[in-house]
């Protein structure tokens, strides 16, 4: 195993990906950026951005592509708008609007999107000789404020090991084939594992375990190295995981198990069990909406009772 060179350094930086397509939601994001579709009242990639910023990170690259100008403009000030708030008095909202800027933002252009481990690489002047943490947008974790941030139980176990440290989950087996795996070799503490292998989405009767990598990566710059040479793999794209596979061959990287709460809005189904979620502890819309899905059950308890 060599050396960390990065070692001593502290983890300041974070790298968010999100110059996808977004597909899955079309045709919502025909024109929108699927990062600025809202949960309740807040787009999805400033959860992101808080848990950043709650662990400690201090820089931000945001990875974008076409159409994701909205996002840059999420985060930008805008002076009529906070104009209008400040001399109507309306100080809670100018508040709201206020905590999107004044964050050390930038951003970069994948022009040519070729999957994730290329994203990534486009932060490699960015990061420069750091340790950073990536990001993914469709993973968002104890959104309700419980427990720390899972980026900083990253960097905590970074400043114990400075090693590269992947978050994993356990997930249901059946769908193992929809995630990158760790074949663990056993715990070095409570809740981190040494790894014999990655695996990009295997199949489910080859998976090396349950423990599923969940879209949070801390990583010592050496992976760019690997990220240049590293060949297409699953869906004919440079991925991620292969490339921490191959850096596991020559540093050590573990995994760190996850558990807390995620919430999956990669899809219409998942965003939409986060959106009520979240909507069942907003102040602003709690009551009614538990009283709307009260009302809803016992209506289609009763459609289903007539039917029998």
């Amino acid at each position: 195993m060599s050396v960390i060179k990065s070692k001593t350094k502290k983890v300041r930086k974070a790298v968010i990906p999100a110059a996808g397509l977004g597909t899955r939601f079309l045709p919502a994001t025909k024109a929108l950026a699927k990062e600025m579709l809202p949960i309740v009242d807040k787009p999805t990639i400033q959860f992101i951005v808080e848990e950043a910023l709650k662990s400690g990170i201090e820089d931000i690259l945001i990875v974008t592509g076409k159409g994701k100008r909205p996002i840059e403009d999420h985060f930008d000030s805008n002076v009529e708008l906070e104009e209008n708030l400040r001399e109507k008095g309306k100080t809670e909202l100018l508040k709201l609007v206020e905590e999107t800027t004044d964050i050390n933002l930038h951003f970069i252009r994948q022009s040519h999107p070729k999957g994730l481990g290329h994203a990534v690489l486009q932060a490699k002047a960015f990061v420069g000789d750091e340790p950073f943490v990536v990001m993914l947008g469709d993973d968002l974790m104890n959104i309700m404020g419980e427990g720390e941030p899972l980026t900083k139980s990253l960097i905590d176990d970074y400043e114990k090991t400075h090693a590269s440290t992947i978050a994993v989950m356990k997930v249901p087996h059946n769908e193992v084939d929809k995630y990158g795996v760790i074949a663990p070799s056993g715990k070095v503490a409570d809740g981190l594992y040494n790894v014999d292998k990655f695996v990009e989405k295997p199949a489910v009767e080859d998976a090396p375990s349950d423990l599923a990598i969940i879209g949070r990566y801390l990583l010592t710059p050496e992976i760019f190295g690997v990220l240049e040479t590293q060949k297409p793999g699953a869906g004919d794209e440079i991925q991620l995981t292969d490339a921490i596979e191959t850096l596991n061959k020559t540093q050590r990287v573990f995994a760190h198990e996850f558990k807390g709460t995620r919430y999956d809005v990669g899809d219409k189904f998942g965003f939409m069990e986060t959106s009520i979620e979240y909507g069942l502890q907003h102040p602003q819309i709690k009551d009614d909406l538990k009283a709307y899905i009260i009302a809803k059950g016992k209506e289609l308890s009763q459609e289903k009772g007539s039917k029998k």
